[in-house]
């Protein structure tokens, strides 16, 4: 696939799980930081192994955020 059309698909998709995410619930998942600030440090990690041709395999945006979601080893600079 395209990696700039899988770039655009998985902002998409994490805007739309960073919007559906209530601040209570990711407060008992995390430790001080909000939904926006995790996703956002989590698609800068995405877009540069998508720029790195990590998920070139991929078809979709969506597969690729479930498989980083099941998986951080995706994800080189992980932390």
């Amino acid at each position: 696939m395209n990696r700039d059309k899988l770039i655009s698909q998985v902002k998409d998709e994490y805007a739309r799980i960073a919007s559906s995410e209530s601040q209570q619930h990711f407060d008992q998942t995390t430790t001080e930081v909000t939904p926006e600030a995790y996703y956002e440090k989590l698609l800068s990690k995405v877009i540069n192994e998508i720029s790195n041709g990590t998920f070139d395999n991929f078809k979709s945006g969506e597969e690729v955020v479930n498989a980083v979601a099941n998986d951080k080893t995706w994800l080189s600079s992980w932390k």
